[in-house]
């Protein structure tokens, strides 16, 4: 960055930590809360049908050289070749797509989503003692629940800040922005391999600025992307194309960065380090004064600002404790270690909608345990660790402790699992009573005149995306054909890891979809099942994976922990409620099969790392190098099939 864009950023965000600032930015919000709380009564957010979108998160490493192709007679003179490393094999088709714009922001006026910043933080349970309480002491004003920017380019489940958003730009009005040097150049068709193949890592690398012209939107750290499906009618035609667009999209997007001598990652926690290390990557940073900046964070001025907000609250250092590693971080980054999928879920009956979030969140650990895919943190983090014991205690998703950790620091925790919902007016009292992190006034980025819903409610969407809740509501969005206009309300289900292919984060998609959809319309009596066991059971989840205690109520009213007769109800009621929206059994069939193979077998994607690090291990290498082979065979299995079920 330049001296001149630093100086304004770091103006910016000292405006947005004054008390001033604070008091006229709550005056807003709660002034638009109460507009927002009158239309819902009135029904303006009621709509014709269901409809879904899916946000994707990636990381990058450097993608495997290429042979340099021998000369020949026959080919002298012809050195072009293939850019380096090939898209995933999985993934096909090409072509683009906006996103749910969570932020309200309609997608016609820019392309991005805003305000939220969807990390996975600390939570005064951090997972490693009880889990943090949505408001226990008082349940009457626990607040649970309330989107993120909702469903943007750049939103992503780790600060879910879009930096090209209106909301939350890379940059004040009138800067230009140098996000820093590229992990490579860009090198012309006929140059030699810039690397030798024998010395290929795979390393964690930073995307050049280049990746993001295409698919791919920026994230918190300079090695996030992520991509977005706009939303469709939750109905035969609209999976249909949710799936073409999980697939061209992702694939576009890492066409996008292998060109760039780059390879995105579909994983859910990087742990290959980059050249420098982890800690050192993680940690860098510079002071102006009393603002820091850290360096391999985009460098938005909203991500500044709520870097600095969580330091200020923790006291100038951040802690994070999993099992095998202790440390502490002076910049909030290391929530970028983690990746995940977000389902969208849009409900048109606004009277309904507690109905299906209560039910939702009662899935949030069956659903997580089928998914975990991060054990293990960068390799380099493991400081004479045994192996064999870390396989044993170590978490099947550290990504919930990593995104408490890091932004839990105020006095009352940010990143919980919500509390139920007595009326839908709750999702605006919630965000309103949320505290208050990193407040930015309109006016600072958009003088224009406020002219439609999302500039009508700018401040309050804005706070609307620093309430990190495993579960939120989104209140507005884009207009969807058929299904619903941009006054609506949706479902953001947030805890799923990013998974290996693309068929599989379809299938957790219908699967997720499909659960919430048939519970409810089938009367499932799941919500009598008390909420202290959904919130055990989302953390003992994310513990153990499939081995978790999980609690369920049966159709028939009876408490059970029986893992048989829990899935046996989550894939019989998906199916159920993916049927109710008229999707055919065949389809159905190929959406859920790969996940129903993942409870057949006993194996989700992090049980599978957790296996090959014990295997190199016994077979001799050290922690470092049994994380890293695992690593390198996590990447070559994505490339080679289409579904985790295959590496089985």
């Amino acid at each position: 960055m330049t001296n001149d864009t630093t100086d304004d950023i770091v103006e910016l965000v000292r405006r947005s930590l004054s008390d001033a600032t604070d008091e006229t930015f709550e005056q807003r919000v709660a002034e638009q809360a109460e507009t927002l709380k009158q239309a819902i009564r009135a029904g303006t957010f009621d709509n014709e049908e269901f409809s879904v979108g899916l946000e994707v998160e990636l990381y990058a490493i450097n993608s495997v050289p290429e042979e340099p192709e021998p000369d020949t007679a026959d080919d002298e003179g012809d050195e072009s070749r293939e850019p380096a490393g090939d898209a995933e094999a999985d993934l096909g088709g090409g072509g683009g797509g906006g996103a749910w714009d969570s932020s309200l922001e309609p997608s016609s006026s820019g392309g991005g989503s805003g305000a939220s910043l969807e990390p996975e933080g600390d939570a005064g349970d951090s997972l490693l003692g009880d889990p943090p309480d949505e408001d226990e002491a008082d349940p009457g004003t626990d607040t649970g629940n309330a989107g993120d920017d909702g469903f943007g380019p750049g939103e992503g489940p780790s600060l879910d800040v879009d930096p090209d958003s209106p909301l939350a730009p890379d940059e004040p009005d009138n800067t230009e922005v140098d996000d820093g040097e590229p992990a490579v150049e860009e090198t012309d068709e006929d140059d030699e391999p810039y690397m030798d193949p024998e010395e290929w890592e795979g390393r964690l690398t930073r995307l050049p600025d280049v990746v993001f012209e295409g698919e791919a939107n920026k994230e918190l750290g300079l090695h996030n992307a992520e991509v977005n499906t706009e939303p469709n009618s939750f109905d035969q035609s609209g999976m249909e194309v949710q799936t073409t667009a999980v697939e061209m999209q992702t694939k576009q997007a890492r066409q996008q960065a292998s060109n760039q001598h780059c390879e995105l990652i579909p994983d859910a926690m990087w742990t290959i380090p980059p050249e420098e290390g982890s800690e050192p990557y993680l940690s860098a940073h510079e002071r102006h004064d009393d603002v820091v900046i850290a360096d391999n964070m985009r460098p938005a001025p909203r991500y500044v600002a709520l870097d600095n907000e969580a330091l200020n609250h923790a006291g100038g250092e951040i802690e994070f404790d999993v099992p095998g590693y202790s440390g502490a971080f002076p910049t909030i980054l290391f929530e970028s270690l983690a990746t995940s999928i977000q389902p969208h879920l849009q409900i048109p009956d606004t009277e309904a909608f507690p109905d299906y979030y209560n039910a939702a969140i009662r899935t949030l650990g069956p659903l997580l345990a089928l998914s975990t895919n991060s054990p293990f943190l960068p390799a380099d983090c493991y400081d004479g660790v045994d192996p064999e014991r870390l396989c044993r205690e170590t978490h099947h998703e550290l990504r919930i402790a990593a995104f408490e950790q890091s932004v839990n620091t105020s006095e009352n925790p940010k990143v919980k699992v919500p509390r139920d919902l007595d009326a839908t007016t709750d999702v605006v009292d919630r965000v309103v009573e949320d505290d208050c992190f990193a407040p930015f006034l309109r006016e600072w980025l958009d003088e224009t005149d406020r002219e439609s819903l999302a500039d009508d409610i700018w401040e309050f969407d804005h706070k609307r995306g620093t309430y990190w809740r495993w579960l939120r509501c989104v209140i507005g969005g884009d207009e969807v054909a058929g299904a619903s206009t941009e006054e609506s309300l949706r479902i953001e289900y947030r805890p799923l890891p990013t998974q290996p292919h693309a068929n599989d984060m379809i299938g957790l998609q219908a699967l997720t979809v499909g659960l919430i959809r048939g519970l409810v319309v089938e009367g499932h009596p799941l919500e009598e099942l008390p909420w202290q066991e959904a919130r055990r059971s989302f953390y003992d989840a994310a513990r153990n994976g499939l081995d978790a205690d999980l609690a369920w109520v049966t159709v028939h009213g009876e408490r059970t922990t029986d893992p048989e007769v829990v899935y046996d109800e989550v894939f019989r009621y998906a199916r159920l409620g993916l049927e109710t929206q008229e999707i055919p059994e065949a389809r159905i069939d190929e959406y859920l099969g790969p996940i129903e193979c993942r409870w057949e077998a006993g194996e989700t994607p992090s049980s599978w790392k957790i296996d090959r690090v014990r295997e190199y291990a016994a077979d001799g290498h050290s922690l470092d190098d049994a994380i890293c082979e695992m690593q390198r065979d996590y990447f070559e299995h994505s490339r080679k099939h289409h579904a985790f079920e295959e590496w089985l």
